[in-house]
């Protein structure tokens, strides 16, 4: 649905004003997975032509629905395991891949105080108790993600899991931890003998495979950036999408670069300016950027219009997807 608004909105321009000189996709986090989608759907017209000229793709979601979100339903479990407060034993049981059953009400600050109650997530580790401290470490551990970030994914497992079965997926599962081991907590053997066991339903993968799932089928200029230390996006998702891109042969129409930022909604400043004007200047002269020649051209932005300096590690190298998939040891 974000894909076609996102096309909707490039037609109702060009219908009103006229087709501008040149059209550029951004998409920011989850914006990621819509403007590659969009690509993919409405890149080109019937002529092969592109509609868009390029792309730049922020922190994004590029591993797809299926693939970004699995670990978010393993955090569920996990946290159940070592919290039982969400549901509580005595509130209405559902399986913990629905977020939430049907016609529930919790808010926000509910499901945050409940966060806190059990691992002191929102407080300064000193005023934490050993037990909660404990908690906390183990959940973290198991799902590797940093504590300061427990109560967004919380959240996320939460109301937008809800949102996606009941709208999207016909009440049905699109996960699985089945077979799956998981590791990093201080007794593993207790947590995977405890821990609540779901399955996945092949028609409700399928929807949300089609719905936010990404083939790589664009030859548009697209160029991403992802902090290697990306808190919320884990970068690995870049190595989702150029594997994709390679799948489908146009690869040589991508451009990944990475910086030693541990951010996700805010990048330094020169950074967005470099990647765009190098995105232009590849589209306008036909000569794609080196990540090195990106990183030189943000020094330059920086040095004479923007603050916030240039972070880009053009030595990185992403890992493959499957070492970053922590918890699931089949």
């Amino acid at each position: 649905m974000a894909a076609e608004d996102t096309d909707y909105l490039r037609r109702l321009f060009v219908e009103r004003f006229g087709q501008p000189e040149r059209i550029y996709l951004h998409g920011q986090s989850w914006g990621g997975n819509v403007a590659a989608k969009a690509m993919e759907l409405y890149g080109t017209d019937d002529q092969g032509r592109h509609r868009y000229d390029g792309a730049l793709l922020t922190s994004g979601v590029l591993g797809g629905g299926t693939q970004a979100y699995q670990f978010r339903a393993d955090l569920r479990a996990v946290y159940q395991y070592y919290c039982a407060n969400h549901p509580y034993p005595d509130e209405t049981q559902y399986p913990l891949w629905e977020g939430l059953p049907k016609g529930a009400e919790m808010t926000p600050e509910e499901l945050n105080a409940r966060v806190d109650a059990c691992t002191g997530a929102g407080l300064p580790a000193e005023q934490r108790t050993l037990i909660q401290q404990q908690t906390l470490n183990n959940i973290v551990d198991v799902v590797r993600i940093p504590p300061g970030t427990l109560k967004a994914h919380m959240r996320w497992s939460t109301f937008l899991f809800q949102d996606m079965v009941e709208q999207r997926l016909g009440g049905a599962s699109p996960f699985s931890n089945r077979n799956v081991r998981y590791r990093g907590s201080s007794n593993d053997d207790a947590l995977n003998k405890g821990i609540s066991r779901f399955d996945e339903d092949a028609r409700a993968v399928e929807k949300l495979g089609a719905d936010a799932g990404l083939t790589g089928d664009t030859d548009i200029p697209t160029v991403t950036m992802h902090a290697i230390d990306d808190p919320i996006i884990f970068v690995e998702n870049e190595w989702l999408y150029r594997r994709a891109r390679e799948d489908s042969g146009t690869a040589d129409s991508l451009v990944q670069i990475y910086t030693d930022e541990a951010q996700h909604s805010k990048l330094s400043t020169p950074q967005y300016a470099a990647a765009l004007e190098s995105l232009d200047r590849w589209v306008e002269r036909g000569h794609k950027p080196t990540p090195e020649a990106i990183a030189q051209y943000c020094e330059t932005r920086e040095a004479a219009v923007y603050d916030g300096g240039c972070h880009f590690d053009t030595d990185y190298e992403v890992a493959d997807w499957r070492a970053r998939v922590y918890a699931r040891q089949p």
